[in-house]
């Protein structure tokens, strides 16, 4: 229900609510963070699956990494465009549904994904003998697989309890896109036992993701110690370094937003932490994984000679 009474159909999202100027200029900064995160995400799919060096276990999670954050970026930064090029961006009821059930399916498989990582270099770095027989390919999909499976779940439970409430306070979201905080503000049907099952379907992804994350590297941290020389220990260190960069960021901003609750907390504080896990971190996760990464940049080296040779010819 709307303020005049009839059910809502759409919402209109407000966006930043900035002046022309600035609007403008966030166009052009947010369309050309977007068209990097797509180069460089895109890229590193085509480069792990172009080079033979790189058909191993991590860079299979990585490229699964990168089409998430293609994903994430795409379902959130074209509304963030026309909303910055127009001031208003009106959204159907069924369209925000659906952002709000593929950015949940995104950022929760992202949130597994990270732990298999994690696992994955933990069965790397203590049992480096086994890792072979340990990781097949049929493990490494089954390990994908459930990512994706557990993901699903939780993005179903959490759409249907977030739009089965009755809106009615107003069809204004202040926010960027449909998110679970704005929602809630414009509810009118008691949201208490949906907020629970949202918040606690958050926390149990978040935290098991997180207790997969610390034990896998405190395991890693034992055998690392163990270690006797230091060109050693920094060696078998680096290997993990990109993904704890990773883990931190990606993990940092979503805790804050999800496990505070809908508790009077600033949605312009919210506004910029969500453009930071939604349009930087998909941006920057490439950066990460080949800035450190001895093999990709290699592989990178290879795909672009081979582009100058064929060029030449």
């Amino acid at each position: 229900m709307a303020e005049n009474g009839t059910a809502v159909t759409e919402f209109i999202l407000m966006g930043f609510q900035l002046r022309g100027e600035l609007q403008r200029g966030l166009f052009f900064v947010f369309l050309v963070l977007y068209l990097i995160t797509m180069g460089g995400n895109l890229g590193m799919i085509v480069l792990v699956q172009s080079d033979p060096r790189l058909q191993t276990p991590m860079y299979f999670f990585l490229s699964h990494l990168s089409f998430l954050d293609v994903c994430y970026s795409s379902v959130i930064v074209p509304q963030l465009l026309e909303i910055l090029g127009t001031d208003k961006s009106v959204i159907t009821f069924e369209h925000c549904a659906t952002q709000f059930f593929f950015f949940t399916l995104c950022a929760s498989t992202e949130c597994f994904l990270l732990a298999v990582m994690a696992y994955d270099r933990y069965v790397a770095v203590c049992n480096p003998l086994l890792y072979a027989a340990a990781m097949t390919p049929q493990t490494c999909l089954g390990l994908v697989a459930g990512a994706y499976g557990g993901a699903m779940f939780n993005s179903v439970v959490r759409t249907g309890c977030t739009f089965s409430i009755s809106f009615c306070k107003s069809n204004h979201v202040d926010f960027f896109f449909c998110d679970l905080p704005p929602l809630l503000k414009l509810a009118c049907s008691e949201t208490g036992p949906r907020e629970q099952v949202i918040y606690l379907l958050a926390f149990l992804v978040i935290t098991t993701s997180i207790s997969v994350i610390l034990i896998s590297y405190l395991f890693i941290i034992r055998a690392i110690l163990k270690i006797r020389s230091a060109g050693g220990k920094a060696k078998t260190f680096s290997t993990c370094a990109s993904h704890m960069t990773a883990v931190a960021l990606f993990f940092g901003t979503l805790t804050f937003i999800y496990l505070k609750g809908n508790m009077g907390k600033s949605l312009g504080e919210d506004k910029v932490v969500s453009v930071f896990y939604t349009v930087v971190i998909p941006m920057l996760n490439p950066v990460i994984y080949s800035l450190r990464n001895k093999e990709v940049k290699e592989a990178l080296k290879k795909a672009l000679n081979r582009v100058r040779v064929s060029q030449v010819e």
